[in-house]
């Protein structure tokens, strides 16, 4: 009881910006949205019963793709942040990269290595340079780029997101540089990159292939780094003390940036009405169309939230949340293969008319006219349940051994060459 009390306790007092506790809740918030996104295109769950009242959520889990523009902020914010305090290096590039890849290789390459032999054994390729251009798009990290390995590889379709991040970590330690020389040019400079770039793409007549590209996100990143910047100034400000006041106002602001997310998934969820363009390429339009906007409300949560009342940031950076954070990385990778595999095998097992209306669903190209409710319920907490069990299985059983083991033996061939 009295660790619990001295856990709230630390609540009251300024964010550690090594460790913001309310970012744990903001990155495990995001990364189950967009898992809740991938399950519901599986299950079609948009509302449910709670304590007896209905809850319509369709327009918060039809539109979860959009939180992975939160989750490339939060990364553009939390990469910047240690160099945003003044007079703090900026990274050695080759120990930046050295970082990255222990953090990302592993993983990535349990993923792909598997899934490639698999896609082989399984006749997935229509020939074998087929197979050789998908494998060596996925080992470089450039699967983003081109139709065959984003859009028809038997790999993981949820990679792409890291291949975004790995095209990023390469350009971060010289945007870094730039940044905190020229920082208001260099945030307008990747800002007009963007826009640039989401202008060409929403003008072409397919917009698939461009929506989901670095170019195009290159503002979100830019927002983060001016998130960080913020937060260092405001947290070197208020560190001596923040009296009831401002934390009263940075609640309030959070509620208000909240609100403001809230509005933007809400005219996203509606994107397609009365629109001339298909479903799909409607709410890509709608995608590009907002993504800046969302950055900055997300942005301005984070940064109110960091600095909010004790219950907000206990709400956000309890040991829940922690948990939660601690898996998200491995529970983003395989959640979606999780969920399809689960509908292939029909586990859940559904009731014959269910699996009768979907065949037909798929044999006619309509939509479905009949749903189960419960199985549907069955099928997303199913989904949620073993993803996260298997998320916490590779999180603590391969990626943090292998990581700590990785760092020991690079920090131990540093001190060598020293």
């Amino acid at each position: 009881m009295e660790q619990a009390r001295s856990h709230y306790r630390s609540f009251m007092e300024a964010p550690d910006p090594k460790q913001i506790d309310v970012l744990f809740g903001v990155r495990a918030l995001l990364v189950f949205l967009v898992g809740w996104y991938h399950i519901w295109q599986q299950g079609w769950l948009s509302s449910f019963q709670l304590f007896g009242v209905k809850v319509d959520v369709y327009f918060l889990v039809s539109t979860g793709y959009l939180w992975v523009d939160g989750l490339l902020l939060l990364s553009g914010f939390l990469l910047y942040l240690p160099y945003a305090q003044a007079g703090a290096k900026l990274p050695g590039i080759g120990a930046f990269y050295k970082r990255r890849l222990i953090r990302i290789l592993p993983s990535y390459l349990l993923c792909v290595l598997p899934m490639f032999v698999l896609g082989c054994v399984r006749g997935s390729y229509p020939s074998a340079w087929d197979a050789v251009k998908d494998l060596l798009a996925h080992l470089t990290f450039t699967h983003t780029l081109f139709d065959f390995s984003y859009f028809r590889t038997p790999i993981n379709g949820a990679l792409w997101t890291l291949g975004v991040e790995m095209q990023f970590y390469l350009l971060f330690p010289f945007l870094a540089r730039a940044y905190r020389k020229f920082p208001l040019l260099t945030w307008a400079g990747m800002a007009a990159v963007a826009f640039g770039f989401r202008w060409y793409a929403i003008r072409q007549a397919d917009t698939s292939l461009y929506v989901n590209q670095l170019p195009a996100f290159l503002d979100v990143y830019a927002n983060g780094f001016l998130a960080a910047t913020a937060f260092a100034a405001l947290h070197q400000r208020l560190a001596k003390g923040m009296d009831r006041k401002a934390k009263l106002f940075s609640t309030v602001g959070a509620a208000f940036f909240l609100c403001a997310l809230m509005m933007l998934v809400r005219a996203q969820s509606t994107c397609y009405q009365g629109s001339a363009l298909d479903y799909y390429e409607a709410i890509r339009h709608g995608q590009l169309e907002r993504r800046f906007l969302l950055s900055c409300a997300l942005s301005g949560f984070m940064l109110c939230a960091a600095f909010s009342l004790p219950p907000l940031r206990f709400l956000l950076g309890n040991w829940v949340m922690r948990f939660l954070a601690s898996v998200s990385f491995q529970f983003y990778i395989y959640h979606q293969m999780l969920a399809v595999k689960l509908r292939e095998w029909h586990i859940p097992p559904a009731e014959p008319w269910v699996e009768a209306d979907a065949a037909r669903q798929i044999a006619e190209n309509s939509p479905r006219t009949r749903w189960d409710a419960a199985w549907q319920t069955r099928y997303t907490l199913l989904c949620f349940l073993l993803a996260l069990v298997l998320a916490a299985l590779i999180t603590y059983l391969f990626e943090r051994p292998l990581a700590r083991f990785l760092r020991r033996r690079t920090h131990a061939e540093e001190n060598r060459g020293a």
